[in-house]
């Protein structure tokens, strides 16, 4: 059964809503995920809705370009990016989401330094769950 969830970053100038019947996130421990403490909800991009706050996002990328990881330009929230594993999708960051939503996922490690190694499991895992 599907959940819908909203969320956003601290300062309210980006909104997003996510419906999904996943009930697992990824807890990646590569250099960049673990400096931010993203938790991972990775969903299709029609299980994504951008509410407002288009203007307030900035975009980073490093090594292969691939991730579009976007944080709000006024408070530094990554609520939200493309992924490298999954750039065709949104993953959203579990702790961003209102009402503390997180007590509804159990949350899964992912070896993102050894990311090469671990990202078909990565897909594999996501593709049982969703």
């Amino acid at each position: 059964m599907n959940s819908t969830y909203e969320g956003g970053c601290h300062c309210g100038a980006v909104r997003f809503r996510v419906t999904t019947n996943q009930k697992q996130a990824y807890n990646c421990n590569c250099s960049i995920c673990a400096k931010k403490g993203f938790l991972h909800l990775i969903v299709p991009p029609e299980a994504f809705s951008l509410l407002w706050g288009t203007e307030a996002l900035t975009e980073y990328t490093f090594n292969t370009g691939t991730a579009k990881h976007l944080f709000c330009r006024i408070c530094g929230i990554h609520s939200f990016y493309r992924p490298r594993s999954h750039p065709d999708k949104y993953s959203v960051n579990l702790r961003c989401l209102d009402d503390n939503a997180i007590e509804k996922f159990s949350i899964v490690p992912f070896d993102g330094r050894n990311w090469e190694k671990n990202v078909g499991a990565l897909h594999s895992n996501l593709e049982r769950n969703q």
